[in-house]
């Protein structure tokens, strides 16, 4: 492998876990409610992103590659219900769904070390004419997922607890005072109203 490839496995790999950990940080703290209840009409949750990003991964990153990770997920069997990978059932606990994630990373990562990135690998639920990625592409393509995602996430933690940012130590906000937001939305409703012609 050349130095050029180590460099640009290891900017993948920075960009994937630091979307990875901001979607796991998500979870931190909630209740067993919080963590699973639906937030948006399209059921949009917290675990329920976490459970879907974790299949992505063993999907991309090691199906795709001849790679299989050997971890049942029952909710992708042709016979599931839609969106099956999109939330938690009560008898899966939140351990279970963190645990398959860390082992979707750690299975990830293998292939990602294991090949060069223009390896060729076979998306399965792709059409059979267009069904070719290289490593490289798949990567990118869970990137993009993962951090869609973590988005997801953050609006949905917002809704619950006010929680936002990339991590505890980037919230990325400039303030944490109360009024100030309340005076900031003020002026974006009034902004939009005005646009809207309702002022």
């Amino acid at each position: 492998m050349t130095a050029a490839d180590t460099d640009a496995k290891a900017d993948l790999h920075h960009y994937l876990q630091s979307a990875r950990d901001a979607l796991l940080w998500k979870i931190d703290g909630l209740s067993e409610y919080d963590a699973r209840r639906p937030l948006t009409p399209t059921g949009t949750n917290l675990l329920g992103l976490l459970k879907h990003t974790a299949s992505v991964e063993l999907g991309y990153l090691g199906d795709t590659f001849g790679r299989p990770s050997g971890e049942p997920l029952p909710w992708l069997d042709d016979d599931a219900e839609p969106n099956a990978d999109m939330w938690v059932t009560a008898a899966e606990s939140r351990e279970d769904i963190v645990g398959l994630y860390r082992r979707a990373w750690a299975h990830a990562d293998a292939t990602i070390d294991a090949l060069p990135l223009d390896t060729v690998g076979r998306v399965p639920w792709w059409p059979d004419d267009r069904d070719e990625v290289t490593l490289h592409h798949a990567v990118v393509r869970v990137i993009a997922d993962t951090h869609r995602h973590a988005g997801h996430a953050d609006i949905l933690r917002e809704l619950i607890d006010g929680v936002v940012g990339m991590n505890e130590g980037n919230t990325g906000i400039p303030s944490h005072d109360p009024a100030w937001w309340e005076d900031y939305r003020e002026r974006l409703e009034r902004a939009a109203k005005e646009a809207d012609g309702k002022a």
